[in-house]
């Protein structure tokens, strides 16, 4: 079995005049990874805000984490949790979860848009679409999901890893200055 290339065998002038190196070294690839990150990154912040504030989309005002509302709980405790890890979910429902689910909205939100610490977020992202995905069990004949094995869960914790792999915080964020940091020279998960 032969082995792909790495990068494609072309001459200047051919492909409409630009020569193509690799699938993300091309500035159109590359803008296109950076697009990706800064939606999959709006997603998290958003789920941050509106929960925060009530903002009427998918949480109402009247349970607002400002408000007195509980953002993780009211999930964890909700009929969309379902299937056989139910009784787990209930369990670690508490104010800690609400807690540490905000944080991680916000910071891997943030993080995506800026286009830095895209390892730390992909790992922390997937591990939240992965308890949210198993929560509303997607397996059963009465499951909610259209797909019981890819649903938005899978995609978003796709996406995150997709921009953490290709380095897409170096188009449009802070991903090159970020991996010039001291620390992150360091201690490289950082990245």
């Amino acid at each position: 079995m032969t082995a792909l290339p790495t990068t494609l065998d072309t001459t200047p002038g051919q492909h409409l005049g630009r020569e193509t190196t690799s699938a993300n070294s091309s500035t159109t690839a590359r803008r296109v990874l950076a697009v990706l990150r800064i939606a999959t990154g709006f997603i998290f912040l958003w789920a941050f805000i509106d929960k925060l504030f009530g903002l009427g989309y998918s949480t109402p005002a009247a349970k607002a984490w400002i408000n007195g509302g509980t953002p993780s709980q009211g999930f964890l405790n909700s009929p969309s949790v379902v299937g056989p890890l139910k009784p787990f979910y209930a369990a670690i429902a508490s104010p800690t979860t609400d807690v540490l689910f905000m944080l991680g909205m916000l910071a891997i939100g943030v993080a995506v848009i800026l286009g830095i610490g895209l390892r730390v977020s992909a790992v922390a992202g997937t591990i939240i679409m992965l308890f949210m995905y198993l929560a509303e069990w997607s397996f059963g004949q009465n499951a909610a999901s259209t797909n019981p094995l890819v649903d938005y869960h899978i995609i978003y914790a796709l996406a995150l890893i997709t921009v953490a792999a290709l380095s897409a915080g170096d188009t449009w964020g802070l991903g090159s200055a970020w991996k010039k940091l001291t620390i992150v020279q360091r201690y490289r998960w950082l990245i």
